[in-house]
């Protein structure tokens, strides 16, 4: 039956650059949710909308009760203005599919209606996860309260582009046992000072010294507080302070992220960059105020799924662009990881990096693009994952 999504691919197409022109934010999708709805219809497929945002949870029930298979796509966009100089350009000023989150919504569409067409062959049901939020990490979770995952056997999710590398080919498939993303959180550090005129600082407290010490001293955090054998990153992106070039303002404020492998390393971060933070600004006559907003933990995949997977991708795309081993997890986060929690799984990668066409650019990049001729194979994946979990001939 997978051999039917190739047949699938314009259709994929269309729906992909559909959907890459509304790209919304957050929880709240409201054009997404209707494309997907009416798609949905087109097919006869039932859903439910969940009760907390703009998710959707899509059931195909086959000849008989059995055994369910989750499938998720995620549904959000990202605050960036595209460069892309294409036709289907995002009309979203401001807003921009710059992590592939359309082709995962075409994709799952595609599967479900070669599953839907072939329900009768199914001894169990299929159950479409469409959620919204990802890149704020808190869609999935939302899902599994909403009650998705209840019943749920096992649950699969794939991820487009160059996650992995730009160096492995569009079309190749990565599917590997154990962990293999690392937990993401936010952290925001807002120092308070005394502001004064810019020629008189002793007059004040200067909360942007107190950041520019407070930046390097939380990377001494990983070159010696963290050992060498346990990945881990820290990084700021964001610092704001001051208006005015000779005015020392009040206010310092600093916004990063951690990347762990390991509750043990990920509470020990934040434990440390609450001290420093604190007894920095201490250390200069300010004070600091630090918000852990926590998002997902590591993404583990099920051994005997991630196995299931990589079989399903030899048959799929050929053994040669099938990788079901890597040296070390990626240090990028997925709130797929809410899943796996509730249910055995694997978390796939689908490379569609092409230097020829353009699209071995990095996520969250104005011009960030996949090479589309690889579609069908996310469809495809999908469907002979549901063939050799229910042992369809």
């Amino acid at each position: 039956m997978w051999e039917k999504c190739k047949e699938l691919q314009d259709k994929l197409l269309r729906m992909r650059r559909d959907l890459h022109q509304i790209p919304e934010l957050g929880g709240d999708l409201p054009k997404t949710r209707a494309y997907l709805e009416e798609r949905l219809q087109e097919m006869g497929i039932p859903f439910e909308e969940n009760s907390f945002d703009s998710g959707l949870i899509a059931t195909i029930q086959g000849f008989k009760d059995g055994p369910v298979l989750a499938l998720r796509a995620d549904m959000d966009a990202l605050p960036i203005t595209e460069e892309n100089e294409v036709d289907y350009i995002s009309r979203h000023k401001g807003c921009m599919h710059a992590c592939g989150h359309d082709t995962h919504m075409a994709m799952l569409l595609g599967a479900a209606e070669l599953l839907f067409k072939n329900r009768d062959r199914i001894p169990g049901s299929i159950r479409l996860l469409f959620q919204t939020d990802e890149e704020g990490a808190q869609g999935a979770r939302r899902m599994v309260d909403h009650g998705c995952m209840d019943g749920v056997s096992a649950v699969f999710g794939t991820h487009i582009g160059t996650i992995l590398s730009k160096e492995i080919p569009a079309g190749t498939v990565i599917c590997t046992p154990g962990c293999c993303m690392a937990s993401f959180d936010k952290f925001i550090v807002r120092i308070h000072g005394s502001g004064c005129h810019g020629s008189t600082p002793e007059k004040g407290v200067d909360p942007i010294n107190i950041g520019a010490h407070l930046i390097l001293s939380l990377q001494e955090i990983l070159a010696r507080e963290i050992p060498a054998v346990k990945p881990a990153v820290l990084t700021v992106g964001h610092v704001e302070a001051g208006k005015t070039y000779n005015v020392i303002p009040t206010e310092f404020l600093l916004e990063g992220t951690i990347r762990t492998l390991d509750k043990e390393t990920r509470d020990f971060l934040a434990k440390r960059i609450q001290e420093i933070s604190s007894q920095t600004a201490a250390l200069f006559r300010g004070s600091a105020e630090v918000q852990m907003i926590w998002g997902a933990p590591p993404v583990v995949n099920d051994p005997a799924m991630a196995m299931l997977v990589a079989d399903c991708a030899r048959e799929v795309v050929g053994a040669e662009k099938t990788i079901d081993h890597v040296d070390a997890p990626n240090m990028g986060g997925e709130d797929f990881a809410y899943y796996l929690e509730k249910a055995p799984g694997a978390f796939i990668f689908l490379s569609s990096s092409n230097k020829e066409k353009g699209s071995d650019v990095s996520h969250h990049n104005p011009r960030f693009n996949v090479d589309e001729d690889v579609l069908w194979i996310g469809s495809a994946l999908f469907v002979k994952i549901v063939e050799k979990y229910f042992h369809i001939e």
